[in-house]
């Protein structure tokens, strides 16, 4: 082999090397761009959960506030009808009994009040329905907090093993840290699809 043609091969490999360190400094900047947009993914995921969550514990109180409301006005309808019903309570004058039997009316119209009322929104049946979405998407977004967390690790490992593999010029170490970053780039995508 001739002085020259060595000069040649050393610089074509120093070139080789060259183009390949950009290539794998050009991979852990797109890798950490992923890790940027999981990491605001993962964070919003976990904020969601737990605002759902508090919107469902709210809802709940507020249904649960409605049921006491509503035991203590059908347990106050029932002692009013008894003074109508019965026989020993007939010593009523006509005013005291209209005024009992309205007074069983408001209350048998607040006992469906508390169960629904469309209007506000507020009724028990409404207020259960709202605390079940709240449930459905607190759920979702707990599905989706973990994906975030295994993109977060497997990314990092990716950068680290590509940062190395740019100072110890091992291929192996390449291919491992893009493999990796496509591996943590597909667990980001399921962090916002849930695909599996």
């Amino acid at each position: 082999m001739e002085p020259h043609e060595t000069h040649e091969l050393i610089e074509q490999t120093e070139e080789a090397k060259h183009k390949s360190r950009n290539w794998t400094a050009l991979t852990i900047s797109v890798m950490a761009m992923v890790l940027a947009i999981n990491n605001v993914g993962g964070g919003n995921a976990s904020k969601e959960a737990a605002r759902h969550n508090i919107e469902a514990s709210n809802y709940y109180a507020f249904y649960q506030a409605k049921s006491i409301k509503q035991t203590q006005a059908k347990i106050a309808a029932d002692f009013l009808q008894l003074d109508l019903d019965l026989p020993s309570k007939a010593k009523l004058t006509p005013p005291e009994a209209k005024l009992i039997a309205h007074k069983l009316t408001e209350y048998q119209e607040s006992i469906i009040h508390y169960e629904s009322d469309e209007k506000s929104g507020e009724g028990k049946k409404q207020l259960l329905e709202k605390a079940k979405e709240h449930e459905v998407e607190r759920d979702h977004a707990l599905r989706q907090d973990p994906w975030f967390d295994y993109a977060e690790g497997i990314l990092q490992i990716g950068i680290v093993l590509l940062s190395i593999s740019i100072l110890a010029s091992m291929p192996i170490l390449t291919m491992a840290g893009a493999f990796l970053g496509i591996i943590g780039s597909v667990c980001m995508l399921n962090g916002y699809f849930l695909f599996f």
